[in-house]
């Protein structure tokens, strides 16, 4: 995220405006999402994440498209 020059603000951004790119459900952990939408500044990004069991979002990677 930070190599990229991403902050929160831009992911949280990337996340209500983006959409749901792939559905990743072969992986033991639970179930991955990878959503793309824009930064602040409105460069393409991915974000991979999972839900909890208890509904929170755990952001597993962020990266520039």
């Amino acid at each position: 995220m930070m190599d990229d020059g991403f902050e929160r603000a831009d992911v949280e951004n990337a996340i209500l405006k983006g959409f749901l790119e792939k559905k990743m459900t072969h992986d033991t952990r639970g179930t991955r999402y990878r959503i793309e939408g824009p930064s602040i500044s409105g460069r393409s990004m991915h974000i991979v994440c999972r839900f909890r069991d208890e509904s929170s979002l755990i952001i597993i990677t962020v990266y520039a498209v």
